[in-house]
C-alpha cells in the first residue's frame, strides 16, 4: 500500500507543534505577551529617564543626567530635547503597548527608539562584544518585537479592539 493512498491525519499535539500559523485565541495571546514584554521594558527605562526612577537601571537617571548622556555619550544635540525625546517615546511607547492603545504607532516610534539607540551607542561596540561593553544585540531584539506589534498590531486583549468594536468592526 502507498503512502498516498493512506494518509494519516496529524495529531492535535503535531499540529500545535508544527503548524506555521496560529489564528484565534492564540494569536492574541502571543500579541499580548509582546505587548506586556514591550511595555515592561519600556516603560522602565523611560520612566528612569525622566524621572530618575529605578537606579539600579544602570542608565542615566532623571532628564538632567540623560540630556548629559544624550549630548556627550550618544552625542545627539541639544541633549535636553533627545532626553525628553528619548524618555516620552519610552514611558508613552510602554504606556501605550501595555494598554494596547495606538499599538501600530507605539511599536513604529519603540523600533525607531531601538534603531537610534544602536546607531548612535550600541552599534560602535558590535553585535556581541567579547569586551565589557554592551553590544546591540538585545536592541535588535527588542526592535523586532516592536516591529511584530507594528505588523500584527494589538490582539483581542487591547484598547484598539475596543474602539474597533464600537466602530462595528472586528478589524480596522
Amino acid at each position: 500500500m502507498s503512502m498516498t493512498s493512506r494518509q494519516r491525519r496529524p495529531t492535535r499535539w503535531a499540529r500545535m507543534l508544527f503548524e506555521t500559523t496560529s489564528t484565534g485565541p492564540a494569536l492574541d495571546l502571543a500579541v499580548l505577551v509582546v505587548r506586556i514584554a514591550l511595555a515592561w521594558i519600556f516603560i522602565y527605562y523611560g520612566a528612569a529617564k525622566l524621572f530618575g526612577a529605578f537606579p539600579e537601571s544602570g542608565g542615566p537617571h532623571g532628564l538632567h543626567e540623560t540630556a548629559i548622556f544624550m549630548s556627550q555619550g550618544a552625542h545627539l544635540r541639544p541633549g535636553e530635547f533627545f532626553a525628553v525625546l528619548a524618555g516620552v517615546t519610552e514611558l508613552g511607547g510602554g504606556i501605550a503597548m501595555a494598554l494596547g492603545l495606538c499599538t501600530r504607532l507605539a511599536g513604529l516610534a519603540l523600533f525607531g527608539d531601538m534603531v537610534m539607540a544602536i546607531i548612535t551607542v550600541t552599534g560602535a561596540e558590535g553585535f556581541n562584544p567579547t569586551t565589557s561593553g554592551t553590544g546591540y544585540q538585545l536592541n535588535v531584539a527588542i526592535a523586532g518585537l516592536a516591529l511584530v506589534a507594528v505588523l500584527i498590531g494589538a490582539g483581542r486583549f487591547s484598547v484598539d479592539a475596543m474602539i474597533a468594536k464600537a466602530w462595528g468592526r472586528d478589524q480596522i
